[in-house]
């Protein structure tokens, strides 16, 4: 079945289509949603939530670009929608972890399992965990992460720039990045 027939199916609001745009998408959607939440169970929430949205939207999907990607920008929004309901942006890393937090270039080597990755990044504080996602993942520029969040976009920086330092001495602790040198993170932002 194609993602056309799946659309028109959609669009008459039929189960099957429904059904198969869901089964199609919600496991790669749920893995986004779970860089975003504390537990599976809110990123299971924001996952049908945002799937919600993207029924009820679906009616504005014009077929410029893909459909997943569409639906992507869709639950990026619904992640952030719901860390920003729930007013837990503004967590942030205690000054006592400060001192031990060094900027790194290059990214992490490729022979790291994305699993372990991402139990990593979840351990981020989360304005630094969304701002990461947002920027190395997702691929939004800072000024957009600032309008997205509502806060300036030297906040994002920063917080993407202490986010990656974070990320790499938890992974260094966890002995899932060595402590060699040329294994850095990147300084994109």
């Amino acid at each position: 079945m194609t993602d056309q027939e799946i659309i028109s199916g959609s669009l008459r609001n039929e189960k099957w289509a429904q059904e198969a745009l869901f089964s199609r998408y919600s496991r790669s959607m749920l893995g986004l949603c779970y860089r975003y939440a504390r537990h599976r169970h809110n990123a299971e929430d924001m996952l049908q939530e945002g799937f919600m949205k993207v029924f009820s939207q679906i009616h504005q999907f014009r077929g410029e670009g893909s459909l997943e990607g569409w639906i992507r920008k869709i639950m990026v929004h619904t992640c952030i929608n719901n860390i920003k309901k729930n007013k837990k942006f503004n967590e942030t890393i205690e000054l006592v972890h400060a001192h031990s937090m060094v900027s790194r270039e290059d990214w992490i080597p490729s022979i790291i399992q994305a699993k372990e990755i991402v139990e990593c990044i979840r351990l981020l504080p989360i304005g630094y965990r969304t701002v990461l996602n947002l920027f190395a993942i997702e691929g939004y520029s800072h000024r957009e992460i600032g309008g997205l969040l509502e806060i300036e976009e030297s906040t994002s920086r920063s917080q993407y720039t202490r986010a990656k330092s974070m990320l790499e001495q938890i992974l260094r602790e966890r002995n899932i990045l060595e402590t060699r040198s040329d294994y850095k993170l990147s300084n994109r932002g």
